[in-house]
């Protein structure tokens, strides 16, 4: 598989935030999104092929027990369930972090982090026509997340970038069909440094009182800027 980086830094999103973990990052994505901060594993895929073997003894480098499959998405890794398997026999806690797009087939997994795209993610369509088109078709998949969430530990999270955002996150919500408690529904604050996601905390975070979700920082930012590796 391509993998990105692989690296050990502390868990800055979701449930897990403040875990100390090993973060997996393969290179390749379906989506595009407008906003991504990891363009070198989406837009521009890069890095290096490693076996499954060697992906295992690079985590092994570390001491952190919990390990994120991140992206890109890693749900299209070649061979990511072989390296899920591999991680899991070893006694590792395995989160996923997916858009939710694929389905799991069965992958070990402790927490699923299911990240579905907003309208807001959509690339512009003057520059990238064809992957707008292909995107806004992909983006959002209910009979994938209901998969998930029938199988998994879950949390939903979402990017948000303006107050209408979250109606149409009550509409996604909606058609699930699932009882999805509040507290595992997140929303996050778009933006990629300090003063970005504190331009948005002040009008989300009252969005969250009001309907009962989770608000969802970005810890990463707040303790390392958005520098690869963290």
């Amino acid at each position: 598989m391509l993998v990105a980086e692989i690296f050990h830094s502390i868990q800055g999103e979701g449930e897990l935030a403040g875990m100390p973990s090993v973060f997996v990052r393969t290179s390749g994505c379906n989506l595009r999104c407008a906003w991504c901060d990891t363009p070198y594993a989406s837009w521009r895929p890069e890095g290096a092929v490693m076996t499954v073997e060697a992906v295992v003894a690079e985590v092994l480098r570390h001491p952190a027990r919990h390990v994120v499959l991140t992206g890109g998405e890693p749900m299209i890794a070649p061979e990511i369930a072989a390296l899920a398997a591999a991680l899991r026999g070893l006694g590792r806690h395995i989160t996923i972090e997916t858009a939710a797009t694929v389905a799991p087939g069965g992958i070990a997994c402790d927490l699923a982090s299911l990240s579905p795209k907003l309208l807001n993610s959509a690339p512009d369509p003057r520059q990238h026509g064809a992957w707008r088109r292909k995107h806004e078709a992909l983006r959002w998949q209910p009979a994938v997340v209901r998969a998930w969430l029938d199988a998994y530990a879950c949390q939903l999270k979402f990017v948000v970038t303006q107050p209408g955002d979250v109606e149409e996150i009550e509409g996604m919500l909606a058609q699930l069909a699932r009882e999805v408690p509040r507290h595992q529904v997140q929303l996050m604050p778009e933006g990629t440094t300090v003063a970005g996601l504190r331009e948005r905390a002040g009008w989300l975070a009252e969005l969250c009182k009001q309907r009962g979700f989770r608000f969802a920082p970005r810890l990463q930012i707040e303790l390392y800027g958005n520098r690869r590796g963290t």
